[in-house]
């Protein structure tokens, strides 16, 4: 049986896409090390970025845009993006176990398991694709605009970041609708 794992990053983050990955794992060429990939340092989930891409039967990963996730709302988009990975991959899976407590209406047979990327490999396969895939997605959003600190933040409405924003424009890959956002741009409009 092709069992797809499906998981999210950035559903926190201010700016910036909603990745997912779905991973398809060969059980004839086990990844040694797999897991939530925030309970992985980043060397480690570097290291096996591209061992799963080389040994996984099949990989992709979905996105969903900050306009997506400010027209549908973030659970929506993240169901969007979670139907988009698996869609894209090269396999059709028999069944898709996805990391979390909800699975988006799809035609795949599905379960959902809470801390499945702790528990299941193909999910803990796909939350490192898709973590590392968002991560770099921040590098290079960080040098086009590296007063943000977004290398550092990752988007997160840290301290640093939220004083950063206080001061300096909202790009367009900000979600408008997440409240810290939403609050800077009514103050604005109301000075």
């Amino acid at each position: 049986m092709l069992i797809a794992g499906v998981d999210e990053v950035g559903r926190g983050p201010l700016v910036g896409d909603v990745v997912t990955a779905a991973v398809i794992l060969d059980p004839n060429n086990p990844i040694e090390g797999l897991g939530d990939s925030k309970a992985i340092s980043e060397k480690k989930r570097l290291a096996l970025f591209p061992e799963i891409k080389a040994k996984a039967l099949a990989w992709a990963v979905g996105r969903a845009t900050p306009e997506e996730i400010d027209e549908f709302n973030i659970l929506h988009a993240t169901m969007l993006a979670m139907t988009r990975a698996v869609d894209a991959l090269s396999i059709t899976p028999d069944f898709v176990q996805v990391d979390g407590n909800r699975i988006p209406p799809w035609q795949y047979r599905a379960e959902a398991i809470v801390k499945g990327d702790g528990k299941v490999a193909c999910i803990g396969a796909a939350s490192i694709i898709a973590k590392v895939t968002r991560d770099h997605d921040m590098a290079l959003l960080d040098k086009q605009y590296p007063e943000y600190g977004f290398a550092q933040h990752k988007g997160y409405p840290t301290k640093a970041h939220m004083s950063a924003l206080e001061q300096l424009p909202i790009l367009n890959e900000y979600r408008l609708s997440f409240k810290p956002v939403a609050q800077i741009l009514a103050n604005r409009t109301n000075v």
